[in-house]
């Protein structure tokens, strides 16, 4: 019972990458390039405006979230963006997003972010819930442009 276990949460490091690069791949639901996953990652984990966050239970990774802080002209002060989100399936209801959430912002806050923003794809409609239940609104429409449409 989740009564019994505790959540922590840690900055992830270098050594977590391939924990990371898991989570990523299920987030996705694809295997992710490891080229590629392995430039951001260490590019990323450097960086100490971006912050990497794993959540455990009992010293067993079941979550992670990543957010970049970065300063924006059209806010006129430093916004922070929740970039990927992830909780294991099994442990998804037990308080690990919201102890993930309360962790990345008190990161955000830290580091002087005015708001914190998040997109999400249209079809995750439970991890919408789950942000306007964090507080989070919906307020902006995201559009995407694929370069590989290009000709």
């Amino acid at each position: 019972m989740m009564e019994t276990q505790r959540i922590t949460i840690r900055q992830a490091g270098e050594s977590d990458k391939t924990i990371v690069y898991d989570m990523i791949c299920r987030l996705e639901n694809m295997v992710m390039d490891v080229a590629g996953f392995d430039f951001a990652f260490d590019k990323n984990i450097k960086n100490p405006d971006i912050g990497y966050f794993i959540a455990e239970l009992n010293a067993k990774p079941v979550g992670m979230v990543s957010c970049h802080i970065q300063p924006l002209l059209h806010h006129a002060a430093l916004v922070s963006e929740i970039q990927e989100m992830y909780v294991e399936r099994e442990y998804r209801s037990q308080q690990v997003g919201k102890a993930l959430m309360q962790h990345v912002t008190d990161f955000a806050k830290s580091k002087g972010s005015i708001q914190m923003e998040v997109t999400s794809r249209n079809v995750r409609e439970q991890a919408h819930r789950f942000y306007q239940r964090e507080g989070f609104e919906k307020s902006h429409v995201k559009l995407v442009r694929y370069f590989k449409n290009d000709q």
